[in-house]
């Protein structure tokens, strides 16, 4: 890895750091560069996952004002664990090609629920208007589903499960983000976990983007807090339409 390589990847990983934060989908940032430098498309996925790890934890650092109390999470990150791990298990025991074909549509999809929110909430019931137990289980299979999402392929993980917990939460959309910031964490740390152990990580790649996505998560986390949720809901229903387009002409070409 020469020095513009190193400033590239320097780059990439500040930028999806913040963009992870505010929306999520800053793998679409990382990935490409990671290809960039000269990796094979399966190393640079499992690089990207362990590197954009630390941004996550950042960005719970920056939003943790917000969150739930722990014990009410407790069930979520379980259920996260074990989501995620589905996930790798599937990226490191089959082939990709098929995933990615739908993956467009499903990020499309939750980019129109999040934008659609209101209407869809007075069609299917407000969350508070739920029984405890209907709540707590699709709240549950939400998180599971994206889990598998984050270990199977990760971009525009966010944007995901901002749009699932908005629908079926009675929460603000800055605590959704709080909630989003922390499973993404989670998720984060179990690829870490299975990658580094049975995954072609390269390292000297994940040491240059990690610590940029650290820096990045924490102002984007910040930055998330201060933003009326009107202007945050466009952002992120932006961001999710952009990668959306973008991961259907990539897997179309």
């Amino acid at each position: 890895m020469d020095l513009s390589d190193a400033a590239l990847l320097l780059a990439a990983g500040l930028a999806a750091g913040t963009v992870n934060a505010v929306a999520g989908g800053g793998s679409l940032i990382t990935f490409p560069a990671l290809i960039a430098v000269g990796l094979p498309p399966v190393p640079a996925n499992v690089t990207n996952s362990v590197s954009v790890f630390p941004g996550y934890v950042a960005s719970v650092a920056g939003s943790r004002a917000d969150l739930p109390p722990a014990r009410r999470m407790a069930r979520l990150v379980h259920t996260t664990i074990a989501g995620t791990v589905v996930g790798c298990l599937l990226l490191l025991a089959t082939p990709a090609r098929d995933f990615q074909l739908v993956v467009p549509f499903l990020v499309l999809g939750a980019t129109a629920v999040l934008a659609l929110q209101d209407p869809l909430r007075r069609l299917v019931g407000h969350p508070a208007g739920l029984s405890p137990r209907r709540r707590t289980v699709t709240v549950q299979a939400m998180v599971g589903l994206g889990a598998v999402y984050g270990g199977y392929f990760g971009a525009a993980l966010g944007v995901m499960l901002v749009a699932g917990l908005a629908l079926v939460l009675d929460a603000t959309l800055a605590r959704v983000s709080a909630i989003k910031n922390l499973l993404s964490a989670v998720v984060g740390l179990t690829t870490l976990v299975v990658f580094a152990l049975f995954g072609p990580v390269n390292w000297a790649a994940a040491a240059v983007v990690a610590p940029a996505t650290l820096v990045g998560g924490y102002a984007g986390a910040r930055l998330v807090r201060r933003l009326p949720p009107v202007v945050l809901r466009t952002l992120i229903v932006v961001f999710g339409t952009v990668i959306g387009l973008y991961l259907l002409w990539r897997a179309l070409r």
